[in-house]
């Protein structure tokens, strides 16, 4: 899953795509490179991040979605609010990524309407807050309970188990220690019987287990894609797309000789 962030704040490329042309442009640049799906988010969920408005959500991702129409893969919309979620599936968008799990009222109707698939991940608390001391007794059997649950949510409201994806969340209210640990044990969520997604690039739990400035995380990005892959997860949320692909091909490859 290739990342376009059309924000002017998001940690990584903030202001980057802003622009719709070179949202557009980044897209498919990035299928060039090998994604298999774009994911368009139109509102920052880094930490601290301020919420912004519906309108300009929609204002900003919906350009975007139109022009890839002609896409070759499918288009994901990463948003937390139901009306921007009834206008994107409106537009074709194949698949909603909502880091609140569908909680927002409104949520699971809008997806369930559709025949769009759907992420759902775990965040302790919200953007703004969800950094401040996070605390488990036990992180990943705290993340599954919680997965599990919001899946059988959707189930219940007339979303079929095979549009269902599950998100552990790394970064989203939890520590360096919590997002390692989820990493490590990525098959208890596989368990779970829907398919996991990982997004852990160019966090800033990799640039603090590495030591390194801003900006420079790319081989650490590769890594955690390459064991969250060995550990089960079907989708790999990334920035650097070909990088990614090509550690994935040789680890494809050395499994496939045995």
């Amino acid at each position: 899953m290739g990342i376009v962030n059309v924000t002017p704040d998001s940690f990584s490329d903030g202001g980057k795509f802003f622009d719709p042309g070179l949202a557009c442009a980044h897209a498919r640049r990035l299928i060039d490179e090998g994604a298999d799906l774009i994911d368009l988010g139109g509102e920052s969920t880094r930490p601290g991040a301020r919420p912004v408005g519906e309108e300009e959500e929609l204002a900003r991702v919906l350009p975007v979605l139109r022009e890839l129409r002609d896409a070759p893969v499918p288009v994901s919309i990463d948003t937390m609010k139901p009306g921007v979620m009834r206008a994107v599936l409106a537009e074709g968008a194949s698949l909603i990524n909502d880091v609140n799990a569908l909680r927002a009222t409104g949520a699971l109707a809008a997806v369930a309407a559709s025949e769009a698939g759907v992420c759902l991940m775990h965040m302790k608390g919200e953007p703004r807050t969800m950094q401040l001391e996070p605390h488990y007794e036990d992180v990943v059997a705290e993340v599954a309970v919680f997965l599990s649950e919001r899946a059988a949510a959707c189930e219940q409201a007339g979303i079929s188990r095979h549009r269902i994806v599950i998100d552990p969340g790394f970064g989203f209210g939890k520590t360096v220690a919590h997002n390692m640990k989820l990493l490590r044990e990525l098959q208890s969520m596989r368990r779970l019987g829907y398919p996991v997604l990982f997004g852990a690039s160019r966090k800033s739990s990799l640039a603090r287990i590495i030591g390194c400035p801003e900006g420079d995380r790319l081989h650490a990005s590769v890594a955690a894609a390459l064991l969250a892959v060995e550990r089960g997860a079907s989708i790999v949320r990334v920035h650097d797309v070909a990088a990614t692909r090509d550690a994935l091909a040789v680890w494809l490859a050395m499994r496939d000789a045995q």
